[in-house]
């Protein structure tokens, strides 16, 4: 049996590693992209990521034998894009604009192998309770809202504040993983496989 792919994983979320290690994978390296986040003029929220998720993945330098894996998470209300807040006063703006409201978290995965390309995105629907200002300013000292999209993560305390989702909850932790497994397996990696 030939030695499996090596998996580059382009992205530095510590919780991308976490649901990765669910499907029994480790990530041989890390290479976080370096590439322009910010929306294009006029820029959907769902287009928008499926385009972060692609560049990414061309973004990173790899070997005829890797396999890059990359991703990306986008909180959507209606068509405004809710990304990583810069501050603690624009975390407060997005959860305001969130509390008793329903939103779309989008996630999309790309998976590349030499030239080609492998992607998937998944949108999953979640209800955020009404916050009241004790909730939300407790949420906002525990800084768990930094470097989140839309200013929080659903499997930290903001978890107490959705009481329902629609779709797939590791796509809103960031890795939908389901259609993560489906990608790596159709650019030949060995999910299933014992390594040899």
């Amino acid at each position: 049996m030939t030695d499996r792919p090596k998996l580059i994983l382009g992205s530095g979320s510590p919780r991308r590693r976490e649901l990765l290690a669910q499907l029994g994978v480790t990530a041989d390296d890390i290479r976080s992209p370096d590439i322009d986040e910010d929306p294009k003029k006029g820029e959907l929220p769902r287009p928008y990521c499926v385009r972060l998720a692609r560049e990414k993945a061309q973004a990173i330098p790899s070997d005829a034998d890797e396999i890059v894996l990359s991703a990306d998470t986008t909180v959507a209300l209606g068509r405004r894009i809710l990304g990583k807040p810069a501050d603690e006063k624009e975390a407060a703006q997005f959860l305001t604009l969130l509390s008793g409201r329903r939103h779309r978290v989008v996630t999309a995965v790309a998976v590349r192998r030499g030239d080609q390309i492998w992607e998937r995105d998944v949108v999953t629907q979640v209800k955020m309770k009404m916050l009241s200002n004790e909730e939300l300013n407790a949420y906002l000292a525990s800084e768990d809202w930094r470097d989140k999209a839309g200013g929080y993560a659903i499997q930290g305390p903001a978890g107490a504040f959705i009481p329902w989702i629609n779709g797939s909850f590791t796509a809103v932790v960031g890795l939908p993983l389901a259609e993560t497994a489906n990608l790596l397996q159709a650019a030949g990696y060995p999910l299933y496989k014992p390594a040899s």
